[in-house]
């Protein structure tokens, strides 16, 4: 055995049924013992992508996604996808290779302080320095990801940790056998590179049985629930936001929903969160969140902060009473001081508060009709736009007709700004854990991997990765990687030829469209090119039929790239954030 059979039976005993990597001679160990153990390996044409679909892999099953890459520049390539995992509070593991232990500092090839590099933007950052330590490090790195506010945690596995024993005190000239020639110096190489291994294997691979890991979560006062309760019961005009924190036990999604319903109070969904009650629930608001949070006595944000998304709080009226769950303390006060504050899993808090709700509440007819008005007066000035003239085609128009071509069991990959934020107003997830998005970070280049991961855990989806034509060049190349591991994905790219979110203020305010503007290229033959099926679509009455035939090839098994030539709208002026 080695240290690369240890550190793959750690994995299987997690639970972990993927392992994204770009290869490398660092982890090869790692990458074939994985395989060995029945963990799928799946490689891709970019690191920052292995890490993005581990994300994915948590996102959806709850048990840490792994990725694994080479030292030096393998590790930070993963540097953007990490930081966007910490902020989306994914719990994940990045094992990265690393110089020999004997040669750290002395001019190795790759070799540089990675753990300082990922403590930056990492939830932790560890070390193995003898195999007695591979165990107890994957540990601590499980149970760090997974407890308090998820993240992701860094492995760094030196090269001569993974392989085994007898392999290198043969590199090291190690083995004992001849110390006699070559003078003093060359003795006391011998001597110190010997005691050197001794260290490295001071324990028994054979001996090492792994064991899976539990994350802790913080905990739930009794008196919190109650205080919430009665002052929702008080409430005339309540609202209530469920952000991404509360979706950390993926498969207790329904659980949370039944929640939700019995509060009974207008809900909006944000991140992960939206699809939780599928697309018609009568308590589901989806427009105008703005007006609704001004006109509010009362809003329970659970698993969200008052960040930039809600105006930095400034969203909520003033005079409200504000209730604030999260696992995060920082982010229970951020910008805004509730007057309950529950340092607590929003999931477990609102299960809790479902069962401690009266039997009678007041009659919010009124204030539910409000919104619902709201909603569909949104939703007709929506379908108005979409019918604007906005050659090649509307955008609008084009997500319109996508919504209707959508099966049930879809998942919806974002990956871009302007068509990515329109879409996000028009397309309606079918139900819990069917849209993904970068998070608050706002990272371009995830939908390759989010894609692959998704697809990957839940086979029998459809899965649409919606990409503006800027997002794309981060991620075009994976459909090489889709068509290796016969994952029929498929993918939409809006293509106006421009950065759009930031060209149509750039012009209005600083009248120069500079580094803005692309090529309407013809990404659909890119992806043919790389064993991908490629469509078009130029005009609106191409939309169906291209449509109908992506979801065939998919469905047969191949992935799809269809490039809708899009004209650029109105319909999001001014939406720059700051």
């Amino acid at each position: 055995m080695n240290g690369g059979d240890i550190i793959a039976k750690a994995l299987s005993a997690q639970g972990v049924r993927f392992l994204f990597t770009l290869c490398g001679g660092h982890i090869s160990p790692i990458l074939v013992a994985a395989k060995a153990s029945g963990i799928r390996v799946v490689d891709v044409r970019d690191e920052a992508t292995a890490v993005f679909a581990a994300d994915t892999v948590a996102r959806l099953t709850g048990v840490p996604g792994v990725a694994a890459v080479t030292a030096g520049p393998g590790v930070t390539n993963t540097v953007t996808a990490i930081k966007n995992a910490r902020m989306a509070e994914t719990p994940l593991i990045l094992l990265g290779g690393a110089a020999a232990t004997v040669l750290k500092g002395r001019g190795s090839l790759q070799d540089i302080d990675q753990l300082s590099l990922m403590r930056v933007v990492a939830k932790d950052s560890l070390t193995i320095r003898k195999n007695c330590d591979i165990l107890p490090v994957l540990r601590h790195a499980f149970l760090a990801a997974s407890s308090g506010v998820p993240g992701p945690v860094f492995v760094e596995c030196p090269i001569d940790l993974l392989y085994d024993e007898a392999v290198v005190r043969m590199l090291y000239g190690a083995g004992g056998s001849d110390t006699q020639g070559g003078g003093v110096r060359a003795r006391l190489l011998s001597w110190y590179l010997k005691r050197h291994v001794d260290r490295m294997f001071s324990c028994e691979f054979e001996s090492m049985e792994p064991h899976a890991i539990a994350g802790s979560v913080p905990g739930l006062h009794r008196r919190d629930v109650k205080n919430a309760a009665r002052m929702i019961a008080r409430a005339e005009r309540p609202v209530m936001i469920v952000g991404s924190q509360s979706l950390l036990f993926p498969e207790k999604a329904a659980m949370l929903a039944s929640s939700i319903e019995r509060i009974g109070v207008p809900v909006y969904l944000a991140g992960m969160a939206r699809g939780l009650l599928g697309r018609e629930h009568p308590l589901l608001a989806r427009q105008r969140r703005r007006d609704a949070l001004r006109e509010a006595d009362l809003v329970l944000l659970a698993g969200m902060p008052c960040d930039f998304r809600l105006n930095y709080g400034r969203d909520i009226n003033p005079a409200a009473a504000l209730v604030a769950v999260n696992r995060d303390r920082h982010a229970l006060r951020l910008n805004r001081r509730p007057q309950l504050a529950v340092h607590s899993d929003p999931f477990l808090f609102l299960n809790a508060l479902a069962g401690s709700m009266p039997a009678e509440s007041p009659d919010r007819e009124t204030w539910r009709a409000t919104i619902r008005v709201r909603d569909r007066e949104r939703e007709d000035e929506i379908v108005r736009m979409a019918g604007q003239d906005a050659p090649p085609l509307n955008p609008l128009a084009f997500l319109k007709k996508l919504e209707g071509a959508m099966d049930e069991r879809s998942i919806i990959v974002a990956d871009g700004g302007d068509f990515i934020s329109s879409a996000s107003y028009i397309l309606r997830p079918r139900g819990p854990l069917s849209w993904l998005d970068p998070g608050v970070f706002g990272t371009l280049g995830c939908g390759a991997g989010f894609a692959l991961g998704a697809k990957l855990v839940q086979p029998e989806s459809e899965v649409w990765a919606l990409f503006g034509d800027g997002a794309l060049g981060y991620g075009l190349i994976e459909f090489d990687t889709f068509a290796r591991h016969n994952v029929p994905v498929i993918a939409v790219v809006g293509n106006d030829a421009a950065w759009s979110q930031i060209t149509r203020d750039q012009v209005d305010i600083l009248h120069d469209d500079v580094a803005t503007r692309l090529a309407r290229d013809d990404y659909h033959a890119a992806a043919e090119g790389l064993g991908a099926k490629g469509l078009v679509i130029r005009a609106a009455d191409e939309i169906d039929g291209v449509l109908a035939r992506a979801k065939e090839l998919a469905r047969a098994g191949s992935p799809v790239l269809v490039n809708v030539h899009i004209g650029i709208t109105g319909f999001r002026k001014g939406s720059i954030s700051m």
